[in-house]
């Protein structure tokens, strides 16, 4: 009987979807082209080309790369149509003397006209530099390289989450609002309510005003690490991918302060070997899976892009103290941390993206686990690739009761400090900026161009 409820539950689905739908996305008429066919597409006009007898129109509705081209009888064209427009069409199917699929309209409907002198800032057939574009964040979109790489994103998302499903992990929901700065740096937003009335209500318990509401500070997370070792010490292999913020003062091409991290956490994880192989098989998989899927794309996003030539190579890896002797060979020198150019010199130097692990204990967080071979060094990694240097970053957690305790850096932290006291086990984990992969995956050397809403100092419109 349930098996039958849900039989037609399924059917009713589809069948809903080709209600709902009565046109077909263009990525649809290209990958099954029936010639000769009805059919209906909505979209924006991309081009508009005026000849003695007939109009040409190049309509996108954002499913794809490609654009179609519709041959419109000049007494059909409405006299709203323009560059712009968004338009509702049906006609014939048919191939072009050069060969191109194109559809010879019937019938043309502009659904939404646009006034291409009042405003609009984008002009047809022309490349516009992307800090132009930046200032017109609700219509950027309609570009074609911006839109080229929110279908990459779209995608890259999907082998992700596709990625971490056939290797057996949860995807959990960490929180956005957080008591704990999981990275110590003091780089975070603190979240209080607007409302005065709402305050002042709550003082007269006798709370002062940054733990008002939630009877501690409460910040913007900057991670989802901590909550996810909590689960992960339960239920095994997990990740998350959502937004995180940092307040740091800079509006360089590599930061923001709102951006998407996926983080992992591998239950059972004894070595570094161990989480670099987890690493380095996600990022093979889904750069794979992207080209397969994106390729126009990310050809549109940059005529030069092609797969990098690493993703059938094993990654590098160089220990801190190997990494700074090939840094002296190339006349650098390394002050502590390793800076961005010196990151994309081992890159360059590597020919392959470039595991750089053991790193000295006082330059990194608190929750890493020492070396048993030295304690003054960690075992912590950085990925560094292409471009932005620094991809990802993770680690060993420090599971030693007493040695975590003394390192511990806020009592509010005393749960996590529980968790190795009871059924405890060895993880490991990392975290990867999503648009700094999007940088290193479609060649964009601005990290604002990677995403529809970019937030950085002094930059929050909409």
């Amino acid at each position: 009987m349930f098996n039958n409820i849900v039989a037609n539950k399924l059917k009713y689905f589809f069948n809903f979807k080709d209600v709902y739908r009565k046109y077909s996305p263009i990525s649809a008429v290209f990958e099954k082209v029936n010639v000769g066919e009805v059919a209906e597409v909505k979209g924006w006009v991309k081009n508009l080309r005026v000849q003695k007898e007939l109009v040409f129109a190049d309509v996108s509705d954002g499913s794809c790369a490609k654009k179609l081209q519709i041959v419109i009888p000049k007494n059909l064209k409405p006299d709203s149509l323009t560059y712009g427009s968004s338009v509702h069409i049906t006609g014939k199917l048919t191939k072009s003397p050069r060969g191109q699929l194109e559809l010879v309209a019937d019938n043309v409907n502009v659904l939404g006209s646009c006034v291409v002198l009042d405003g609009y800032p984008f002009n047809p057939r022309t490349t516009h530099p992307p800090d132009y574009t930046r200032q017109y964040l609700h219509l950027r979109s309609r570009t074609n390289y911006i839109s080229a790489i929110l279908r990459v994103r779209s995608s890259l998302t999907k082998h992700i989450s596709d990625y971490f499903a056939a290797n057996n992990y949860l995807n959990i929901h960490t929180p956005i609002l957080t008591s704990n700065d999981c990275e110590g740096a003091g780089e975070v937003f603190k979240v209080q309510p607007e409302n005065e009335e709402t305050i002042k209500a709550m003082m007269q318990e006798g709370r002062d005003k940054d733990t008002v509401y939630f009877g501690t500070k409460t910040f913007l997370t900057v991670s989802g690490q901590l909550h996810l070792e909590a689960i992960c010490r339960s239920m095994g292999n997990v990740y998350t991918l959502g937004p995180t913020f940092r307040a740091e003062n800079s509006r360089s091409r590599l930061h923001l302060s709102e951006f998407y991290m996926l983080e992992a956490e591998v239950a059972f994880c004894h070595t570094l070997e161990q989480l670099q192989a987890v690493i380095e098989g996600l990022l093979q998989y889904v750069f794979i899976q992207t080209w397969n899927s994106n390729e126009a794309d990310l050809i549109l996003i940059d005529k030069g892009n092609k797969p990098p030539s690493w993703l059938e190579q094993k990654f590098v890896t160089l220990t801190y103290d190997e990494a700074k002797i090939v840094l002296q060979k190339k006349g650098m020198t390394v002050i502590d941390d390793i800076n961005k150019e010196q990151e994309l010199m081992l890159v360059e130097y590597c020919k392959a993206p470039v595991f750089v692990t053991r790193w000295p204990k006082d330059m990194k967080s608190f929750y890493m686990k020492e070396c048993v071979d030295d304690n003054t060094k960690v075992d912590a990694l950085d990925l560094l690739t292409p471009i932005t240097g620094e991809v990802v970053g993770g680690s060993l957690r420090e599971d030693n009761y007493e040695r975590l305790k003394s390192k511990l850096p806020s009592e509010r932290l005393n749960w996590y400090l529980d968790l190795r006291k009871f059924g405890n086990i060895p993880t490991g984990g990392f975290g990867l900026g999503l648009e700094r992969l999007l940088q290193v995956l479609c060649g964009v050397s601005n990290i604002k161009d990677t995403l529809p809403f970019p937030r950085w100092p002094h930059n929050c419109d909409m």
